[in-house]
């Protein structure tokens, strides 16, 4: 069974990567987030730190397209990552990083892909166009990223049934409760595959 060093990629609260490192520390999954990098200032840093893991605001916005490269680079090998996780990153990863990692680049979408995946679609969007639609089901979906928004190949999915008179406010509630079960789950069946 493999362990994995993991990076993780985040814009948000980092709920996901919390579920993730509690998984560790509880001895669920054997693998250790060594690296936690965020496009922005985020509340997500704070627990991550706490844990000891370095942390890393990567911006585009400030530097060059080679020098945002560089720096993901020689931090991803600092660490030994053999496994990145995007816990609601909103921003696409260079093409030489989902090259260089191919079949080791893990995403979290809010919805059953390849329904209402995309660019800009993210957060209560996925919900709202979900609810709009009619379905009758929704649920997280955990994908191997290539360069294509919500496109890689499906390790799990979980599916749940829209109660009548669903929002999208209670629906995102329901589905980011499973994702926090399912994000572990992904990474076991990864270690398990070794």
């Amino acid at each position: 069974m493999k362990s994995f060093n993991i990076a993780a990629y985040i814009s948000g609260s980092g709920s996901n990567l919390r579920a993730v490192t509690d998984s560790s520390l509880s001895g669920y999954i054997s693998s250790k987030v060594r690296l936690v990098i965020a496009n922005k200032e985020v509340s997500g840093l704070g627990h991550p730190k706490e844990l000891g893991i370095e942390t890393a605001v990567v911006s585009r916005e400030l530097m060059t397209r080679k020098e945002f490269l560089d720096v993901q680079m020689r931090l991803l090998e600092k660490h030994g990552i053999d496994l990145i996780i995007l816990a609601g990153f909103l921003k696409k990863l260079p093409p030489e990083i989902v090259d260089k990692y191919k079949g080791r680049i893990l995403n979290i979408h809010p919805a059953l892909l390849p329904k209402f995946g995309g660019k800009g679609m993210h957060g209560i969007a996925v919900h709202r166009a979900v609810v709009a639609a009619g379905e009758k089901f929704s649920g997280p979906t955990v994908h191997f990223v290539d360069n294509k928004y919500d496109h890689g190949e499906i390790l799990i999915q979980r599916k749940i049934r829209l109660n009548e008179g669903e929002t999208p406010e209670t629906l995102q509630k329901k589905v980011l409760d499973i994702e926090h079960i399912i994000y572990p789950e992904a990474i076991k069946l990864l270690e398990e595959r070794e």
